[in-house]
């Protein structure tokens, strides 16, 4: 006979979940000795379970498989809501294992008794607790199918005395998925795409996993390539077709691109900055999830399929002869040259825009980029230029600051490839600890420290709606002997002349290494083709639409 405990941990091995993240606790005990025996589940003790939850959600978004984490009861997992947050907002299968106190203990406000049931309603796509210990193996199918269905975060709560219990385990039948044929009519589409004269293709997320067919149909119609955050380094930066960014974090080209565009094709993205998207444009928009469509802006045609079944009908699009894309090359040079002046600028203390270039080209070109939030998420997007085979994880949709080092670990857990975490001085503050993490399991992840002494983003949002600087200077430790403390192997950049050594000795680590880059703090990260009156203009505009709907 097993345990309730061991059911879980069975029916998590039947799934291929590979590691559970988490802390141990009175009230997950069993649960934390069933994993001890498994074979198959691998435990990886976090340092704060908010670690844990961004560590599982960033393996999740990395392999599209379900992934797990764990807290005790009380503060434990209510240290997982905000990593959570971010799988549920991401779209990432979490599967949220959370203790509680012993079930006839219920309701006697107890010592470390939460209503976690109701504390998860918001997160979870599935959300229950485990009562009777013959259900335990139904729930547990139950809320990892729930969890890969609707890509989200499924929760379920497990009362001490219930995973000590006995239960039976039924080995599970082995089902044949039959491979799905289906036919779409593109007819509606390849009128309106062949039509057009200056097509433009928007991708996000969704478009992962199609390179090569979005770059086989982006060149036969001839149309630029922008791309939402989630959609960097699905093609080169280089490619002529790719414009870059769209919004604020993105590129003049891109802005042009759209402005002149008759058609938009949206693939895989539901853009939420509708102020970028164009008002009287022909749209095409795919995405699997049908509740995507029309969400943002208005749509002629949709078809709620996976980008890459849509992209077949490329074989069915006649080939234009003059490429709108090369009538843009003239604006991407300018663009570029742009950034290029703000990267090799030689000054103290150095641009942050050449500490993410100089990182781009010393990487390896398939490497994982992780990115905190915050200015170093406009370093990323705009100064890494992606070779087309790199990996790129952001906190997109939550914007989270202190992702960055958690999700390192699952990131490098998950791929065993290079990683590369970008940190702001905030950010890195809130979960340095993982980096202990890090060390423990032997995961080389690189951490790159923008130390610039301010929450600068909020600086720039302070300075552009008429307020003084305050509140955001930070007291930074040394985190070149902070990092060492920790086992890792520290570098400190000040200069642009060491810029190209330093990197190179910093990447070339075998383990864990962490590089400080003094960056000047009062580099604004401007939006494209904005001057600094026209971006408080604009970011003022943003503000009092969300005060407008409040």
């Amino acid at each position: 006979m097993t345990s309730v405990a061991e059911v879980i941990v069975k029916v998590l091995e039947e799934n291929h979940v590979e590691r559970i993240y988490g802390l141990p606790g009175d009230s997950i005990d069993p649960l934390v000795d069933a994993v001890r025996k498994s074979e198959k589940i691998k435990y990886i003790q976090v340092r704060h379970e908010e670690g844990a939850a961004f560590a599982a959600s960033a393996e999740s978004k990395i392999t599209g498989g379900p992934t797990a984490c764990m807290g005790t009861s009380g503060p434990g997992s209510i240290h997982l809501v905000n990593g959570l947050y971010d799988a549920k907002m991401d779209h990432a299968p979490v599967i949220a294992l959370s203790g509680q106190v012993e079930s006839d203990m219920l309701g006697h406000d107890y010592f470390q008794e939460v209503n976690l049931v109701k504390l998860m309603d918001d997160v979870a796509v599935f959300n229950r607790m485990i009562v009777n210990p013959e259900n335990a193996e139904y729930l547990m199918r139950r809320a990892i199918r729930e969890a890969v269905t609707k890509r989200g975060v499924a929760h379920i709560n497990l009362p001490v005395d219930i995973l000590r219990e006995s239960a039976d385990y039924h080995e599970p039948k082995t089902s044949v998925v039959p491979k799905v044929e289906y036919t779409v009519d593109f007819s509606d589409a390849l009128k309106m795409i062949n039509e057009s004269q200056k097509p433009v293709i928007m991708i996000g997320g969704g478009a992962k996993g199609s390179s090569t067919e979005l770059n086989e149909f982006a060149e036969k119609l001839g149309a630029p390539v922008i791309y939402a955050l989630n959609g960097k380094g699905i093609l080169p930066d280089d490619d002529p077709k790719v414009m870059g960014g769209i919004g604020l974090l993105g590129s003049k080209p891109s802005i042009e691109a759209i402005d002149e565009a008759d058609l938009l094709i949206m693939l895989g993205t539901s853009f939420p900055y509708v102020n970028f998207l164009p008002k009287n444009t022909k749209v095409i928009q795919v995405d699997l999830n049908p509740s995507n469509i029309g969400k943002r802006i208005g749509v002629d045609v949709e078809y709620p399929i996976p980008v890459k079944d849509f992209l077949k009908i490329r074989a069915e699009v006649k080939e234009k002869g003059e490429k709108h894309y090369a009538k843009l090359q003239k604006s991407k040079k300018e663009w570029i040259s742009d950034l290029e002046k703000q990267e090799k600028e030689d000054s103290t203390p150095l641009k942050p825009q050449y500490v993410a270039y100089l990182t781009s080209q010393k990487c390896r070109k398939d490497a994982v980029i992780v990115t905190d939030v915050g200015n170093v998420t406009m370093w990323t997007a705009r100064h890494f230029r992606a070779s087309g085979q790199q990996t790129f994880l952001f906190s997109s949709w939550l914007g989270s600051m202190g992702f960055g080092i958690p999700a390192g670990v699952g990131a490098s857990l998950a791929t065993g490839k290079q990683v590369i975490s970008f940190v702001g001085d905030g950010g890195f503050a809130m979960t340095m600890m993982e980096m202990i993490t890090a060390k423990k399991y032997g995961l080389p992840i690189k951490v790159v420290v923008y130390n610039n002494t301010k929450l600068g983003m909020i600086k720039f949002e302070q300075e552009v709606m008429g307020y003084p600087e305050w509140g955001v200077d930070l007291v930074n430790p040394d985190f070149v002997k902070l990092a060492e403390a920790m086992g890792f192997t520290g570098f400190r950049l000040e200069s642009h002349d060491e810029g190209e050594s330093v990197m190179e000795k910093f990447l070339s680590v075998e383990g864990p290494a962490l590089l400080e880059a003094v960056v000047n703090p009062n580099e604004r990260p401007m939006p494209p083709k904005l001057t600094f009156a026209q971006a408080e203009k604009y970011v003022l505009s943003i503000f009092r639409e969300k005060l407008e709907r409040i």
